[in-house]
């Protein structure tokens, strides 16, 4: 698969990540050990480099899984994972769960998730969500030093405002932002991506299929298990999805048009974007792995750019991406 290179660190990785949330954590039950271990080992013999965990999803069963499932290809492969959540309460998932990044705890966590991973340096640390405590001087110093210490390689910051970035920036460079970026959430367009331009960072889109609604396997029927955390998602009620459907129909089109599917679309267009943005496309099947990558393939002229931009011009996006008690964690 073709690589690009993350920020001006060079971090190169594969053009399409893989996101393992999903394998252990909020679309439902933890899925089967050995069966998301197989699904990792064939990420890489298909060209995937690239790996997105957190010690959050599980809590730590995630970090685990990919640790154990990618130990034998340590060292041909980028694992990202990340700090900032406080663990310590009875209810520790994100949404629930406080922030925490003070230097103590992200040295801690950074202990913690080398023995998880079963790595001797992280090689993408972010900054989950930004801890309006703790300066964010003091975050990007306490990665310095854990860069210095020879445990990290690279920084990042995770839905963070073009404020936080700069700042974060002059102390110690990012590699990558990750951020919900795709055809369903296109504010990062406003402000964040020309500042990552100028600062050269990359972009790492999360969600880049909306949460599956861009595969267009998701209609206003769709019922959510109460363990899938789709089923709080504002813009996921059926209302919202009813409404939403144009979107989905629209990379339908291209698709028919393309000779190729409503996801692989919805990723072309992400990299199509630009050469330092990587999405991280999470999934639990085979078959749904090997069509995300296969968008790495789908070239989209200017003419289906143009196409995709005027029609999606139209539409407006129903119902908000997060409660609100998640969102006001965003964008800070």
């Amino acid at each position: 698969m073709e690589k690009r290179k993350l920020g001006k660190g060079n971090l190169e990785v594969s053009a399409i990540g893989l996101g393992c949330m999903g394998m252990s954590f909020s679309y439902g039950p933890p899925k089967d050990k050995r069966e998301m271990t197989a699904l990792l080992r064939a990420a890489v013999e298909r060209g995937v480099t690239f790996f997105d965990t957190a010690e959050v999803y599980g809590p730590y069963i995630n970090e685990e899984l990919v640790g154990e499932g990618l130990a034998p290809f340590r060292g041909e492969v980028v694992v990202a994972t990340k700090f900032g959540f406080d663990l310590s309460g009875a209810d520790n998932r994100p949404g629930k769960a406080g922030l925490n990044s003070r230097p103590e705890q992200i040295k801690k966590v950074a202990d913690a998730s080398l023995k998880r991973l079963q790595v001797e340096v992280i090689d993408l640390f972010y900054q989950h969500r930004v801890d309006p405590d703790v300066p964010i001087e003091d975050v990007a110093g306490t990665v310095k030093e854990l860069i210095q210490a020879g445990k990290v390689k690279h920084f990042g910051l995770s839905e963070a405002g073009v404020n936080t970035i700069r700042r974060a920036h002059a102390v110690q460079p990012i590699t990558a932002l990750q951020s919900e970026y795709s055809l369903w959430w296109r504010k990062p367009e406003a402000e964040v991506i020309p500042t990552l331009e100028e600062l050269g960072i990359g972009l790492v889109p999360y969600s880049p299929l909306g949460k599956g609604f861009l595969t267009g396997k998701i209609d206003d029927k769709a019922a959510f298990d109460s363990t899938d955390f789709r089923s709080t998602l504002p813009r996921f009620t059926p209302e919202a999805l009813k409404a939403n459907r144009a979107l989905v129909d629209l990379l339908g089109a291209i698709a028919g048009r393309k000779g190729t599917t409503p996801a692989q679309i919805a990723l072309a267009w992400l990299l199509a974007q630009r050469p330092w943005i990587v999405p991280i496309p999470g999934t639990t099947k085979l078959d749904r792995l090997e069509e995300n990558l296969g968008a790495a393939n789908v070239e989209l002229t200017a003419d289906d750019l143009g196409d995709i931009e005027a029609a999606a011009s139209q539409i407006t996006v129903e119902g908000a991406r997060y409660p609100e008690h998640i969102e006001r964690m965003t964008g800070r």
